[in-house]
């Protein structure tokens, strides 16, 4: 049996779960984003999902439920989606992950280009029409969190050894068919190591495993990742 390096974990920080899946998605040798038609829904999941670990989204017999209408995380990105789903009639998970989920990348990238990782760069499209293209400052913190993420994916570290907000954001990531977490395409031994990481991920309580597999779930059928669905 090959010794196994341990996992260094992304540490949470600034970098929500939100934000690591938005900057996954990052092409770092082009410094562009790959497949951003299919962005908005895994940074939503990746929302939904911080909300859920942090007790302040609950599952109510399938509907994402605020516990508590006042209360706050400090995340403009976070606080933002809690709002919004205060505010709105009740849906289920997996119809958030969708529903305006373009309102949650906008907020992270504003807070991404606060805090550096990006720069905005105002243009003009034809020489008229105003635009603002996203440009990648933090590449060498990026790489590092992709490589991070692929050696997770990869193993063979334990599932148990990844922290579970680490396990979360690979299970969506893969979900999504984020091309630079899946370089090599889809591969079906894969399949068995992220239905372990989605368990990691949601190992606080019974009622988070259940909503990070519902969140894969909806991502699988939102984006392109056929031979990684969610089981169960």
């Amino acid at each position: 049996m090959r010794p196994t390096s341990p996992v260094r974990p992304v540490p949470d920080g600034p970098l929500s779960l939100p934000a690591r899946l938005y900057l996954l998605a990052w092409d770092t040798a082009r410094r562009e984003v790959a497949d951003p038609a299919h962005l908005p829904p895994p940074v939503r999941a990746g929302a939904l999902a911080d909300l859920a670990r942090r007790g302040l989204l609950i599952d109510d017999d399938g509907i994402a439920t605020p516990l508590d209408l006042d209360s706050r995380t400090g995340d403009a990105v976070l606080d933002g989606l809690l709002e919004l789903v205060s505010e709105s009639c009740p849906h289920p998970w997996r119809t958030w992950v969708t529903l305006r989920s373009r309102h949650t990348l906008d907020a992270v990238r504003e807070q991404l280009v606060a805090e550096g990782v990006l720069r905005a760069e105002r243009r003009r499209v034809l020489g008229v029409f105003p635009s603002v293209e996203h440009v990648l400052e933090g590449t060498a913190r990026v790489r590092h969190l992709q490589r991070e993420m692929r050696r997770i994916l990869d193993g063979p570290v334990p599932a148990g050894d990844v922290s579970e907000a680490d396990a979360t954001v690979v299970a969506l990531g893969a979900a999504a068919g984020l091309s630079t977490l899946l370089p090599g395409g889809d591969r079906a031994d894969w399949e068995r190591r992220v239905e372990d990481l989605t368990e990691r991920g949601g190992a606080a309580t019974p009622a988070l495993g259940r909503i990070v597999r519902e969140l894969r779930t909806a991502l699988s059928a939102a984006g392109p990742a056929p031979s990684l669905t969610a089981g169960g």
